[in-house]
This record gives C-alpha cells, sequence and structure tokens, in this order.
C-alpha cells in the first residue's frame, strides 16, 4: 500500500430509519482513534462517529474541552482559522487533484473551500447552498457539533468512489491560545500522515468512510 492509498477505514452503518433531521446515534459506531502526533498528549478528547440513510450522511464529533476558545472579530467564515474546530476534508483522487475542506467550530459556523494540492484553496468557494446543515451544543465538559451532507452533493463532487466509499480526513484543531489575532493549536488526527510539521493537506492524512 503506497502512502496515497488511506490506511484506516471507519464503517458508517445505515439508519434504521430516517430521521427528521439528525438520527439517534445508537447504532454508530464511536471512533475514539485520533491522535496528537506532533504535542502527544494521552486523551485527544475528541470522538467521530456517522451513519447514513442514502440521502444524508451523518456525523457527529464529540469533544472533551474544559476552555473552548472561540475568535469572533471579523464575523465571516475565515474567524473560524482561530478558533477551535473540528475538520472533515474529502478528496476526489488519492493525489488531491482535488479535495474540499469543511472547518467548523462550536458556534456552527463554517470554513468551507476546495483545494488541490498543494494548497492552492479556492477560499470563495462555498458547499452548495442547502447541502449541508450543522447543529451544536455546550456540554458540561466540552461540546459536540453534528452535521449532514446530502448524498447528492457527495456525488455531484465526485467525492463517493466506486464501492460506496468516501476518501476523507478526520482532524480537529484544539485552540490553546488566542493572542489579538494570532491563535496556537494542538493538532488532532485520526490518519497521522508522518509529517514532521502539522500538516493535513497532504494525501497521506486521509482515510476511507465505508458505506455500509
Amino acid at each position: 500500500m503506497n502512502h496515497h492509498q488511506p490506511t484506516k477505514t471507519y464503517r458508517v452503518g445505515i439508519v434504521p430509519t430516517p430521521p427528521n433531521l439528525f438520527p439517534g446515534w445508537q447504532p454508530a459506531t464511536i471512533l475514539r482513534d485520533f491522535s496528537s502526533p506532533w504535542l502527544e498528549v494521552e486523551d485527544t478528547g475528541t470522538a467521530f462517529r456517522a451513519l447514513h440513510d442514502g440521502v444524508h450522511l451523518y456525523f457527529r464529533f464529540d469533544v472533551q474541552e474544559p476552555n473552548i476558545l472561540i475568535y469572533e472579530k471579523d464575523h465571516t467564515k475565515f474567524d473560524v482559522l482561530n478558533s477551535e474546530r473540528v475538520e472533515i476534508f474529502f478528496r476526489q483522487d488519492p493525489e488531491l487533484k482535488r479535495y474540499f475542506g469543511l472547518e467548523m467550530d462550536p458556534l456552527g459556523r463554517v470554513y468551507d473551500y476546495q483545494s488541490s494540492y498543494y494548497r492552492q484553496s479556492d477560499k470563495t468557494w462555498g458547499w452548495p447552498e442547502g447541502h449541508l446543515q450543522l447543529e451544536t451544543g455546550r456540554t458540561p465538559s466540552g461540546y459536540w457539533l453534528q452535521g449532514r451532507i446530502s448524498i447528492e452533493s457527495l456525488r455531484n463532487l465526485h467525492l463517493i468512489q466506486d464501492g460506496g466509499y468516501l476518501q476523507a480526513g478526520l482532524y480537529r484543531g484544539r485552540c490553546l491560545d488566542i493572542t489579538g489575532d494570532k491563535a496556537t493549536f494542538n493538532w488532532i488526527t485520526w490518519v497521522d500522515p508522518q509529517t514532521g510539521q502539522p500538516d493535513f493537506h497532504v494525501p497521506s492524512s486521509f482515510g476511507c468512510l465505508q458505506l455500509a
């Protein structure tokens, strides 16, 4: 297996009955297999799960975080870049000729963009209108964020591969400090990309979401 091929797979279970907006999460496998390769911690406090019903892909992050840091200045999607956040990248191809980023903060704001290797990003791009919905909430120990993405939009963006799987990266930017307009992070990932410096925009940071 070369470094372009995903090394980890998460099985996305089927929702027993289509929900009004979001499903009950009991049927979903909880993924806690996150690491912090560049700033080692014992527990990343990050969990992910996903389900689908053939119409939508549903996903949820649960984050344990006693000090949630959020940047609010320009009131644009770029504020997310200085905030605590969770992220999903989807790619069309192993070489990252075209991939899409969804970086989502605890307020439900989304920094969405399309990109190509290496970091050739179109930051004006947005996920197709009406095809992504998010909900967020606080817990005594942190926050949760759940979303649903239409299968139609994933197909239209050529992200569902033959065999019914998505090549995806799952990440978290744990915001450690915001000073003025500069934030510092501990970068957390499902797949360790084996890079010297924190970097998710590389082929080796992706895994597979296999639709049941």
